[in-house]
């Protein structure tokens, strides 16, 4: 028997039991009379205490991080450690055994690696995981996704599992292609989502579904955003509208927050907001609430600038109140960050009476725009205002960008609170800025608002539809829609993002068919399951919630992915590499 406790089980009531404990030797301190060790696993941290000639040599022998078995005598502290939930007892040990040596240096040390290089740390994510951070973070994400089962099928939703490998599907991201062995020429592709069969198994009949679903898709990284593979909480209703997802989806979110954070949560209902109404208050369509700044748009007041900048823009104000005082390099260096981000540039000001600017363009203003400004942006003496000009999407996109650093830079962020809130009435479709042509704008299986009445008589780029994002602090955690369930439907919209019939028939046959065969009016939503760790843990990137994540270039370091095949496996899926010379 390897052990009869863990190492974070032993308390008081222990005192005087022999035991046996099996972890990783952790910190020593050695004070030659006297030597202190900890003996970590999973459950946690014990002390043991040396006076033993013999085993304190023993310890001093044995590397750090090495696995043993220790067997001793529990006995209570002389100096309790309120910190350690073992603190008041520790073991006095009669016998250690190795049982896994460490052999090599330590590249760094496990208490403190996410201090360490990012690479560095995914290369040995092995040891990286044994830091308490990180550690402590797998951990609430299995329990995390425990609750959420338990919620989800006490809503009465069904848990069923959706093929990995399945066809190519235009769903926004770059599919990861699997070569058939069977089929020469022919590929699978991983699924982006499985969004196609969850819409076929509520016309299969089944009412409520759920999966903790991987899904794969070819994009580049960001904090909130791993590329290669990510989880979410796949969810689809049959016979339901919005409105039914939003209170499934509410009460999920509420009692997972509540239930894994001391932060005050936003109650049900959250707050919806049309996607232009979002993107003209905030310039962004995943707004964080916790910040209280709004963008003020002051085109017309500048409609007769002769201040180049201004011509022919898009102008978006920021008032921050009692800012003016802020000294000169900070307004230089948010100046210097929203150019980097692709922004023209940056005009600040500041209110130094009801009618008077200071700042980097306020010689450029007539008396009357200086009034009109300080007037529509409800600016007072001491305030500050930030200018963005572009066109019309870049001047809301950068002037977004720039809410949430002022928010940071001037400490406005409400404190530990988590914001939710709806953003609903998506554009149906986008015109592509290189092409020009018009394309989905979201999920390319949602229902027009309007049917296929919209889409036969309206302006495309005017047709809105049943598609919504939930959004937290900033961070959107989902995407959903209701459905189109009708071929008829289904061909229209497509044809409008240019794809014939023939294309929708070769692409979604069984979708489509499906269709016509009794389809049920369904809707869904899919929140990302790393992002809500990542939020919980407040951790700043979901690579520090996910065990084995890849890094930013798309590589598993510690198993060396993506790496080379040999030329049987290539002759056997049919594959010729051409020369990348």
């Amino acid at each position: 028997m390897y052990r009869t406790h863990t190492c974070g089980e032993l308390r008081e009531q222990h005192a005087d039991m022999d035991v046996t404990l099996s972890g990783w030797l952790s910190n020593i301190r050695d004070k030659g009379a006297i030597l202190f060790f900890t003996l970590r696993d999973h459950y946690g941290v014990t002390q043991a205490v040396v006076t033993d000639e013999a085993i304190k040599e023993k310890i001093r022998d044995i590397p750090r991080e090495s696995t043993i078995q220790l067997k001793g005598k529990v006995v209570l502290r002389s100096d309790v450690n309120p910190d350690m939930p073992t603190g008041k007892i520790e073991i006095i040990p009669e016998e250690i055994v190795i049982l896994g040596k460490r052999t090599e240096p330590l590249p760094f040390e496990t208490d403190a690696s996410t201090e360490t290089r990012e690479d560095l740390r995914l290369k040995y994510r092995y040891l990286d995981l044994r830091n308490p951070r990180v550690h402590a973070n797998i951990i609430l994400r299995s329990k995390i996704i425990h609750a959420i089962r338990e919620k989800m099928t006490d809503m009465g939703f069904m848990e069923i599992q959706t093929p990995i490998l399945t066809s190519t599907s235009p769903e926004g991201a770059r599919d990861y292609i699997v070569p058939s062995r069977v089929h020469p020429g022919k590929f699978y592709a991983l699924p982006q989502a499985p969004q196609q069969f969850k819409q076929l198994l509520m016309l299969s009949g089944f009412d409520k579904y759920f999966q903790i679903a991987p899904c794969f898709r070819d994009e580049d990284a960001r904090a909130d955003r791993t590329p290669g593979e990510f989880y979410q909480l796949d969810v689809e209703m049959a016979f339901a509208e919005q409105d039914d997802v939003f209170s499934a989806i509410e009460t999920l979110i509420y009692d997972i927050f509540r239930m894994f954070s001391t932060c005050e949560v936003s109650p049900p209902p959250f707050p919806r907001l049309k996607y232009r109404d979002a993107m003209r208050q905030y310039g962004s369509d995943k707004p964080d609430l916790r910040v209280p700044l709004t963008l003020t748009n002051v085109t017309e007041i500048f409609a007769a600038s002769e201040f180049k900048p201004f011509i022919g823009q898009n102008i978006q104000a920021i008032r921050v109140k009692n800012a003016a005082a802020a000294p000169r390099k900070l307004f230089d260096r948010l100046t210097k960050e929203i150019v980097d981000e692709g922004a023209k540039g940056l005009v600040w000001l500041k209110v130094t009476d009801e009618a008077a600017l200071n700042g980097s363009a306020a010689k450029f203003f007539s008396p009357e725009e200086t009034s009109a400004l300080i007037k529509g942006c409800d600016a007072e003496k001491g305030d500050a205002l930030f200018i963005i000009a572009d066109e019309h999407d870049k001047a809301l996109k950068y002037a977004g960008i720039l809410r949430n650093k002022l928010g940071r830079e001037f400490n406005l962020i409400e404190p530990d609170v988590f914001r939710f809130c709806w953003i609903v009435d998506f554009p149906m479709y986008e015109c592509n800025e290189d092409t020009g042509e018009i394309e989905f704008s979201h999920n390319p299986f949602s229902m027009p608002q309007g049917g296929l009445d919209a889409l036969l008589n309206k302006d495309p780029l005017t047709i809105e539809a049943f598609q919504y994002d939930i959004v937290c602090n900033g961070t959107e955690l989902s995407s959903g829609a209701v459905r189109n369930h009708s071929p008829e439907i289904m061909l229209e919209a497509f044809r409008i993002a240019g794809y014939t019939r023939e294309a929708v028939e070769n692409k979604f046959p069984a979708l489509f068919n499906a269709f016509k065969f009794g389809a049920p009016p369904h809707a869904g939503i899919a929140p990302g399951i790393d992002r809500i760790v990542m939020l919980l843990a407040n951790e700043p990137s979901v690579r520090e919630v996910i065990a084995f994540p890849m890094d930013k270039n798309a590589r598993d370091l510690l198993m060396s992915a993506p790496g080379n095949v040999t030329r049987k496996q290539l002759d056997e899926a049919h594959i010729e590499i051409k020369d990348l010379e």
